[in-house]
């Protein structure tokens, strides 16, 4: 190690103590490493500040020595946005010791916490109170909430509560010289200039880093039903979709669909997962109706619809949970997807959102393109049909991936029908997931190159040395 690096970890040990800074090799791994073991970097240190003035310390540090920092939450991103580049002089920094709820209020239905809370512990937090945070996904035993925020987490509860962009009030924000942005206000109307929070929500950590943020809560659901209809296209899902809306309104608190190949790769894959619904169709869509009064009977209202919809041909079936335990099971389907497509080969993963009229033609046409340019991809998709996010997942044998240059080449073409298909459909490439390594070459290709200009011009303003997770989104930065 050089004297320059063996200085600067002397000063970070010095801002927030020996134990908190990682600089082993091997002690680095879980750090250095996307959660789907496809992007390896380097650090000259793993650092773990314990408060917001620890943050700052050592984000100014850093900045005075050009040294690159990769702030990083659970390492549960699908982009590696949290990953750092294979360059020696980069500092990750973990906000693992930053997990106190500072404040709950349930007069205002706010939580303040920091960033480093696990996501399932503000949850719990709500609940100790009597109310209830929305963001739900697979892996929020494990994600922080600093990281939701930085990505703009969607999830299950997406179409009654919105994104997390929609869930945040206020947020403290360590800028990327040092500074502390203080907009860590609980208000519901402020309209005193620019909402910049906003700007770093979904950033991906490459315009700052978020260390502490005020969140909405909601009356927790006391009441709900859940069924499971199989379908044989999407286009039944979204009627479906129509007839729900009309007759429960927001009472609709989840729609999610998912292909048949989706739920047979969780089969073989997942074994702690059991399917407790028959394969017979090739689509298979969650409707969740909740409530937040106490006793209100959601499953008539859920059967009588269903019942119309099967009468006229939309559903084939339906199973409508008799019980907590077997929505419970029904649920960890869903929530199975990631853990079973990273288990049955060569992820090629996509984020695409389009209008609700457009669904169909774009599951359609996608999957069609796919199948006939790439024999060998096994094709399956799930995703929040309510609000046009379908996850097209290409499943390659490793087989087929032996070689970086193929494997690129497979990657791009897969990449590109996507891409154009969700771009004839109106859409976007990323509804959830965000840009990070994997999809700046898709982000470039497709954006309109006012918006790319932009976002430049922005993270020149508040990063003029590209040294705030540099490589992301656009590409490599400055050092």
């Amino acid at each position: 190690m050089s004297d320059f690096f063996h200085d600067a970890l002397a000063g970070l040990a010095a801002i927030v103590g020996d134990k908190h800074v990682i600089a082993s090799g091997q002690d680095q791994e879980p750090y250095v490493v996307d959660w789907r073991g496809r992007y390896h970097g380097r650090a000259v240190a793993v650092v773990k500040p314990g408060s917001t003035a620890e943050v700052a310390a050592v984000v100014k540090f850093c900045a005075a020595r050009r040294l690159a920092i990769v702030p990083q939450g659970g390492n549960t991103g699908m982009c590696g946005a949290a990953t750092p580049d294979d360059h020696a002089g980069n500092v990750v920094i973990r906000l693992d010791r930053m997990r106190a709820v500072r404040d709950v209020s349930p007069l205002a239905n706010t939580i303040t916490v920091e960033a480093g809370c696990i996501l399932a512990e503000v949850q719990n937090a709500a609940r100790d109170v009597d109310r209830y945070f929305p963001l739900s996904l697979g892996a929020e035993g494990s994600c922080q909430i600093g990281g939701n925020i930085s990505t703009n987490a969607g999830g299950t509860a997406v179409l009654r509560y919105g994104p997390t962009r929609d869930l945040v009030l206020g947020l403290e924000v360590v800028l990327p010289d040092g500074r502390v942005f203080n907009g860590l206000r609980a208000l519901r109307k402020d309209n005193t200039g620019y909402a910049l929070k906003q700007l770093f929500i979904g950033a991906e950590g490459t315009l700052g880093i978020v260390t502490a943020a005020v969140l909405k809560l909601f009356a927790p659901p006391r009441s709900s039903a859940l069924a499971l209809l199989q379908l044989q296209g999407v286009e039944q899902a979204l009627d479906i979709m129509q007839r729900l809306r009309g007759a429960v309104g927001d009472r609709l608190g989840s729609l999610e669909v998912m292909s048949r190949s989706q739920i047979e790769v969780i089969a073989a894959t997942v074994p702690h997962v059991t399917i407790p619904f028959e394969l017979t169709t090739p689509w298979y869509l969650i409707v969740e109706l909740t409530d937040t009064l106490t006793g209100v009977d959601l499953n008539e209202p859920l059967a009588t619809v269903l019942a119309d919809a099967m009468e006229v041909g939309l559903a084939e079936d339906a199973i409508l949970a008799s019980n907590l335990t077997q929505a419970k099971a029904i649920w960890a389907v869903r929530h199975s997807v990631s853990e079973g497509n990273k288990r049955s080969g060569y992820v090629v993963s996509h984020d695409s959102v389009v209008p609700l009229e457009r669904q169909a033609a774009f599951v359609n046409n996608v999957e069609a393109r796919i199948r006939a340019a790439v024999p060998h991809a096994n094709v399956v998709m799930h995703g929040h049909i309510g609000d046009g996010n379908i996850h097209v997942v290409a499943l390659i044998d490793r087989v087929h991936c032996q070689a970086p240059d193929a494997t690129a080449r497979l990657v791009a073409e897969i990449n590109e029908i996507v891409d154009d298909e969700t771009a004839a459909q109106g859409g976007a490439i990323s509804a959830e997931h965000g840009i990070g390594i994997t999809n700046r070459g898709r982000l470039a290709r497709v954006a309109d190159p006012l918006d790319i200009e932009l976002m430049r011009d922005i993270k020149q303003l508040l990063d003029p040395h590209g040294l705030m997770n540099p490589g992301k989104i656009f590409g490599a930065g400055a050092r």
